[in-house]
């Protein structure tokens, strides 16, 4: 009930007329534990601890190397900057899209799964009364008459039963999750296979220079780094489909069993095995294609991932709405790439102590990313089932509370 003078209750219509009105929406209610907060949380929490899990194992890459010195960390910080950039732009964009993409399809495959379900119940309780009728008027009825003789199952519901029997192992038929996968591990070869061969122009570009003695140890690490790209971007592709399940806990404990490997792995193959900068790529490269092991077993026993149909597969709707965000992305990442380019152009010093930085940066940064994506699967699940009053909560709350974390 809207209380006078109370600005935390705009009427749908005021903010129809004035849609940035929407952030005032139950304003009192921001931190309230009612149906929205919940499902907020409950997607919000696992998606920022997953988010934050990479920085904070990149935070503790980076002290590793840091004891190898200056000139290792410098080019640590360089290389890592380029193949971000890299990734950020092909990926990201696709994994937004993917989420929507995944989240409306599976939101509208239940409601024809429920509405399959009420017809068939409307059915059956429409015969009931119609033997019921029939008895009541002292009838015989063909049902009562052979009410003990086996019936006949017409072919429409043993399809209906062996789909049902399909639903029971829990199998679900997404296109979009075989388009974003097919995509991410597209996208992921053509890095690696850019950022190998192009390795120096690019160092080159970001202000290492030939003589440098940071090129050397960049170089390999830039190389080594990118034959993880096939399985980094593969990765953050099906972490997007499960975000569209509204299932952050998984692409978590994917990301955390990563980071562990790669952490135990980094002292072992850089001080152990004497590999230097080179063992530190070679852990970080093991840890991801672990991490994508993980998640496409997962995925596996939940969604049927290659259509029987390959033209079903969506790229044209993929590469239409991802590129609409790729301007986006490039814009966010390349004041990023720019300072580490200008930092390296520094020196050694000065660029291990930006890429000490820009670690600390990205852990406290990334926290917000969950709500984000906790917002993104709402609300395309509410467009879904056009519960227009769930979207305009679902985005004032997520507004509201981003407002008062950063405040």
């Amino acid at each position: 009930m809207t209380e006078t003078g109370d600005l935390t209750s705009v009427p749908a219509s005021v903010v129809t007329q004035i849609p940035f009105l929407v952030i005032f929406k139950e304003l009192t209610r921001v931190f309230s534990k009612d149906a929205i907060g919940r499902e907020i949380l409950g997607i919000a929490f696992p998606a920022a601890l997953a988010l934050a899990a990479d920085p904070i194992a990149s935070l503790i890459d980076t002290a590793y190397i840091g004891r190898l010195g200056a000139v290792e960390l410098a080019a640590v910080g360089v290389s890592i900057a380029i193949f971000n950039q890299a990734s950020r732009i092909t990926i990201f964009p696709i994994v937004s899209v993917t989420t929507s993409f995944v989240a409306e399809e599976d939101t509208m495959e239940k409601l024809k799964e429920e509405e399959k379900e009420a017809k068939k119940n409307n059915l059956v309780h429409a015969n009931t009364l119609a033997v019921q009728d029939s008895l009541e008027k002292g009838i015989a009825s063909p049902t009562s008459n052979n009410m003990n003789q086996p019936q006949q199952t017409p072919a429409s519901d043993t399809k209906s039963s062996s789909g049902n029997k399909a639903n029971k192992k829990g199998k679900k038929n997404i296109k979009s999750a075989s388009t974003a996968m097919i995509i991410g591990l597209i996208l992921g070869l053509v890095q690696a296979i850019f950022l190998i061969f192009s390795s120096k122009v690019l160092l080159g570009v970001m202000g290492v220079k030939p003589n440098s003695a940071v090129l050397s140890p960049a170089h390999k690490y830039l190389t080594i780094r990118s034959l993880g790209a096939p399985a980094l971007l593969l990765s953050l592709s099906m972490q997007g489909i499960f975000r569209g399940f509204k299932d952050t806990k998984t692409p978590l404990y994917a990301t955390i069993v990563a980071d562990v490997i790669n952490i135990i792995l980094d002292p072992i193959f850089i001080f152990v095995l004497h590999l230097g900068i080179s063992g530190a790529a070679i852990a970080h490269v093991i840890s991801q294609y672990f991490m994508t092991l993980i998640l496409f077993t997962r995925l596996a026993s939940k969604v049927n991932l290659m259509p029987p149909n390959f033209a079903a597969l969506q790229f044209g709707k993929f590469l239409k709405n991802g590129g609409l965000l790729l301007a986006r992305t490039i814009a966010v990442t390349f004041c990023q790439t720019l300072a580490a380019a200008m930092a390296a152009r520094l020196g050694a010093t000065p660029m291990a102590a930006f890429q000490i930085c820009l670690q600390v940066w990205l852990t406290t940064s990334l926290l917000a990313d969950g709500l984000a994506v906790a917002g993104q699967a709402i609300l395309a699940c509410s467009f879904a089932e056009k519960d227009d009053n769930k979207v305009s909560s679902c985005a004032s709350r997520v507004l509201q509370v981003m407002s008062r974390s950063s405040s």
